[in-house]
């Protein structure tokens, strides 16, 4: 079943260039109840919770570590994915890795993101804040969370996003960038010559956009860039979207993060070039910039494809910097 909502997941990623695609709800009704039934039958089953924050739910996932009904307090990793990705794959790309460690795995949606933007119609937001403190406050009234031993996960997108939260939640005890990213407007996709500042500095209008997303000369990637930005923050206008990108930006905020941060260096990083590095200086000691390269073999963006290494060296830091750190 983890197979078969997959699938569903893969087909939908192409169709947000017509946001009207009835196969947008459809598939992911599809993924939903897949990957439902592939939880429920876990030795410790993961189900699902909606927790309230203040201006919208945050639906979220809970996976339980060890044997079910042990209340053993353990350290927890919450996951949240990026501009494209979903809360069910982060159980996939990070979950269960840390579940084998004996770590709770939480994993979440918010604004933006795929269960959030379909169920109540909201595109992201850049006060992640907003998303991850309501989720803290639930987590700790769970018996089987130590409170004190929570990591946050961010993929992608999600690296800005958890480190926006992090600088004013400050319960979190670590903070993994998968990748660094400390200004997402700045970032290879906006600002190289195929990019979308370039590009885009001429249209202005609904209808231009859509002969960009339905002309096939265009490049594919650059069609889905625009597409799923504009589906994953809710705009129609050129304009609105590359403002709202601005946003996306840790300058003077990045410094009022408090716990350690895990910032990730991949070295041929298609997205992100340059910017873990960013992110590290404005860090400073409370940085770990963590270079992958290609005799890892996890060398490309977010490690596609070295999951099981990258997973390694993250827990290897968390066990070193917070589990050890503070007894066991």
């Amino acid at each position: 079943m983890f197979r078969a909502a997959t699938y569903s997941r893969a087909a939908d990623f192409f169709l947000h260039g017509n946001q009207d695609d009835p196969r947008i709800e459809t598939l992911w009704k599809r993924q939903t109840e897949c990957f439902d039934a592939a939880i429920s039958r876990l030795e410790n089953p993961g189900y699902r919770k909606l927790v309230k924050a203040d201006r919208f739910d945050v639906p979220i996932i809970i996976f339980p570590a060890g044997k079910p009904g042990d209340t053993k307090k353990r350290p927890t990793i919450l996951m949240g994915n990026g501009f494209d990705g979903s809360m069910e794959e982060m159980y996939h790309m990070h979950g269960a890795a840390a579940l084998e460690r004996g770590y709770n795995v939480v994993v979440y949606d918010g604004p933006g993101q795929p269960t959030v933007r379909r169920d109540q119609g909201l595109g992201f937001i850049h006060d992640w804040e907003l998303v991850v403190t309501p989720v803290i406050d639930f987590l700790e009234t769970l018996p089987f969370v130590d409170g004190n031993k929570i990591g946050l996960v961010g993929y992608s997108l999600g690296g800005y996003l958890c480190a926006r939260a992090a600088a004013f939640e400050h319960r979190l005890a670590a903070v993994f960038q998968i990748d660094g990213l400390y200004n997402f407007s700045t970032a290879t996709p906006f600002e190289d010559a195929g990019g979308l500042n370039k590009i885009l500095a001429s249209v202005n209008d609904d209808p231009q956009i859509q002969a960009i997303l339905n002309n096939p000369e265009v490049p594919t990637g650059f069609r889905w860039m625009l597409g799923q930005g504009l589906w994953a923050f809710k705009l129609k206008s050129r304009a609105e979207f590359l403002e709202k990108v601005k946003l996306f930006n840790l300058t003077g905020i990045a410094d009022k993060i408090q716990c350690p941060v895990f910032v990730g260096d991949p070295e041929k990083d298609m997205f992100f070039e340059g910017q873990p590095q960013q992110m590290a200086d404005a860090l400073g000691d409370k940085a770990t910039l963590v270079k992958f390269t290609s005799e890892d073999g996890a060398e490309e963006h977010c490690h596609f494809g070295a999951a099981r290494y990258t997973n390694a060296v993250m827990y290897e830091w968390f066990e070193e910097k917070v589990v050890e750190a503070s007894g066991g």
